[in-house]
């Protein structure tokens, strides 16, 4: 699909170079009268299409490695609970004494249209046991790199300065907080408190009742994380889609020398400065489908003029 696009955005930018070129070698034949009017009307909509196509690129990396999630608490929040809910299956041990999960579990989840590549961490605190530490340090590593947090708190317990200790980590990350075990009736911890411990983040941190005993939230979280990632609806597969960085560049490029076009039309630039940055935007894109430019401006001058007959 994006060869195809690009292809047809190519085959547009190389008439109009070929155009310029015949007219400024052949003048009696071609004229540019009124023409930089007409190249406004031409690339103006390949700007649009192009700035369409790199709004893709964030969507399309997120379609196809998924987002990089990560299940934060202190110990006996309810953390690998939430995984095996999330995953569907007993991919984690679930068991009443705190500091079960001593090493990071990955599971890839498919909620709807979303996949998460979700790690379940060991609970973080203070400890002296030597393997548990070494758990809650890889913890602490996988934070860093993480895209999305969920933070899963114990509603059926009061804060703790466990549950403080976490919040300097998450400072500019996207963060959904998980008031978890909503089944149980003692609820120690509400909404209102959790969400002052976030007042000064920048970005607001949602905050959902969630029980991983019944899948409670589940609908409401899986909404939030498509608001936090997509832009509007989720597309269809078939929409096309930038999925990697050096794609991401190569459109960008090409957007900026379009951009250089615009700005010498609007100056009254000559005809020849057109050709320097449609040739580099032609260029750019050829290199996200591996084209060069090779002698295309000569075979579409002769093919499509009659320049050289």
């Amino acid at each position: 699909s994006i060869s195809r696009q690009v292809k047809d955005l190519r085959k547009d930018i190389l008439y109009q170079m070929a155009f310029i070129e015949s007219a400024l070698d052949d003048p009696e034949n071609y004229d540019l009268t009124g023409f930089p009017e007409k190249l406004k009307g031409i690339i103006l909509p390949m700007i649009s299409k192009i700035e369409g196509l790199l709004k893709t690129a964030d969507e399309g990396k997120i379609r196809k490695d998924g987002i990089k999630t990560v299940i934060i608490g202190k110990p006996n929040a309810g953390k690998s609970s939430l995984l095996n809910a999330l995953s569907g299956n007993e991919r984690a041990i679930v068991t009443d004494i705190a500091g079960t999960t001593r090493d990071i579990i990955e599971e890839t989840v498919r909620l709807g249209d979303i996949v998460l590549h979700v790690i379940d961490t060991a609970g973080i605190r203070e400890t002296g046991d030597v393997v548990e530490k070494i758990g809650v340090q890889k913890s602490m590593d996988t934070i860093e790199k993480a895209e999305l947090i969920i933070f899963i708190m114990d509603s059926s317990d009061e804060i703790k300065e466990e549950d403080k200790k976490l919040i300097p980590l998450l400072k500019d990350k996207k963060v959904i907080v998980l008031l978890n075990k909503t089944d149980l009736n003692n609820h120690l911890t509400k909404e209102e408190d959790a969400v002052s411990m976030f007042a000064d983040f920048k970005t607001p941190v949602k905050v959902f009742p969630f029980s991983a005993k019944t899948a409670e939230g589940l609908d409401e979280l899986t909404n939030h994380i498509k608001d936090l990632f997509y832009h509007g609806e989720l597309k269809p597969d078939e929409e096309i889609y930038i999925t990697s960085l050096r794609q991401k560049g190569l459109v960008d490029d090409a957007l900026t020398a379009l951009n250089k076009v615009k700005e010498s039309l609007m100056m009254n630039m000559p005809e020849d400065f057109y050709s320097i940055d449609l040739m580099q935007a032609y260029a750019s894109l050829g290199a996200i489908i591996g084209e060069e430019v090779d002698d295309d401006l000569v075979d579409e001058i002769f093919s499509k003029f009659c320049m050289g007959k």
